[in-house]
């Protein structure tokens, strides 16, 4: 394995690294017009293309509409049969991850003007959300966590999942997770047809508010449709993670540190910033030692090769300043005192402080959300949280008096605007007569 070594200092540093971090998902015409197709065809037929996309897609054929919902004592059985380790693995991790996004609630709130006005914020949840969760090969009841908890803590009222079961085979890890989060409603649909079903409604699966959760590129192109029909959480790309390390770090750890998101797809990045020429010709080498082991090895070795990076950098000034740039998914200081980089790093969707701090551990029990922004959005957007799932209406209660005084600022700039009725309404409530 080739991964490529860079020095900041190099000519050409900058357009390297620009290269290196271009990733533009180039449009398929073929998959864009498929997904169009499903879409109207479920909007249209409803529960009937759902069935037919199932059965060619999935390889499930289902008796009539009724078979796609799963009951919940499938779930409550999943969930029981689950090793007792797995089971206690799971109900830590949602604990955990609970307790967390508690924190994240917001309130309501309101303030009183002198005149008796009152002016405010009222916070209210979502009714109905709908999660879609992968099947399959790529079946991830962390997900389930990660994407139902918050909502439940939002005190969403229902929570309808979706999850592929091709050729009928159910995930029981999934299916816990399912039970254990709280979730309402399941459904054994995928694809585009699930984003659709969810979408637009049918007689069986209700119309939600907001769509969340990652699926294949035929789920991402629908999610991206159907946008301003529902809300969705985002639409992300392949996973990242770059480590800033002062060369105090075993190396070994860095190297599987860089593997945990490389191993993910083909497309994902890994990156690795040190001033330490040495330690990052010992993590080369110890990702060349460590890559036998790896079951997913040719996914990591192609990642690693076609968009990962070993840079060294002048200093840790340099370092936070060329991770403000990438605005990583995943960022790990693995420095002896992390806390006094955070001044300095502005862009990152989780940042993981300390030697000790896996990125790993983010994935599945430290307590914040996997959920991030990845292509360098980390810019402008956050974690997937309590708040993706509450919305704010403005409180505005004027008084008599109150009136008054707004009325005639109102007008004012009202007839500037030439809206006549706008300013006449604000004066109809006031001493004032035109």
């Amino acid at each position: 394995m080739n991964i490529r070594q860079l020095s900041s200092r190099a000519a050409g540093f900058d357009e390297e690294l620009t290269r290196l971090l271009a990733f533009e998902e180039t449009a398929d015409e073929k998959l864009e017009a498929t997904v169009a197709s499903i879409l109207a065809d479920v909007k249209k037929r409803g529960d009937a293309a759902v069935l037919e996309y199932t059965a060619r897609f999935d390889r499930l054929p289902l008796a009539n509409a009724a078979a796609m919902e799963l009951p919940q004592h499938e779930l409550r059985a999943a969930f029981d049969g689950l090793p007792a380790e797995q089971k206690s693995a799971l109900e830590q991790a949602a604990q955990r991850v609970t307790d967390y996004h508690r924190r994240q609630v917001q309130t309501s709130w309101s303030y009183t003007e002198a005149d008796g006005t009152l002016l405010g914020q009222q916070v209210t949840p979502l009714d109905r959300v709908g999660l879609y969760v992968p099947g399959g090969k790529a079946a991830y009841p962390s997900s389930v966590l990660m994407n139902a908890l918050p909502a439940k803590v939002a005190g969403v009222a229902e929570l309808v999942m979706v999850v592929p079961t091709p050729d009928g085979v159910k995930n029981q890890l999934v299916l816990a997770a399912a039970y254990l989060s709280g979730v309402d409603r399941v459904f054994t649909i995928g694809g585009a047809q699930a984003v659709a079903a969810l979408a637009y409604g049918t007689a069986t699966i209700p119309k939600v508010d907001k769509i969340v959760g990652p699926g294949n590129a035929y789920v991402a192109s629908a999610k991206r449709r159907v946008f301003g029909v529902v809300g969705i959480d985002m639409i992300a790309g392949p996973s990242e993670i770059l480590v800033i390390c002062d060369g105090q770090t075993d190396p070994d750890w860095i190297a599987m540190d860089l593997f945990s998101q490389a191993e993910h797809d083909e497309l994902a990045q890994a990156i690795l910033l040190s001033p330490d020429t040495k330690f990052i010709e010992a993590v080369a080498a110890s990702a060349y030692k460590l890559l036998e082991q790896m079951p997913r090895r040719d996914i990591i070795q192609t990642a690693l090769e076609n968009r990962g990076a070993l840079i060294q950098v002048a200093d840790m000034d340099e370092a936070c300043a060329i991770s403000n740039r990438i605005a990583p998914e995943h960022l790990e200081l693995s420095v002896a005192d992390p806390q006094s980089l955070l001044p300095r790093l502005r862009h990152a969707g989780a940042i993981f402080m300390g030697r000790y701090t896996s990125e790993s551990l983010g994935d599945y029990c430290a307590g914040p959300n996997h959920v991030l922004p990845t292509s360098g959005t980390a810019r402008f957007s956050s974690p997937l949280g309590v708040y993706d799932f509450q919305k704010r209406s403005s409180l505005i209660q004027v008084s008599a008096q109150g009136a008054q005084k707004l009325g005639a600022i109102a007008a004012t700039l009202a007839f500037g605007e030439g809206l006549q009725a706008h300013a006449q309404s604000a004066l109809f409530r006031t001493n004032t007569t035109s």
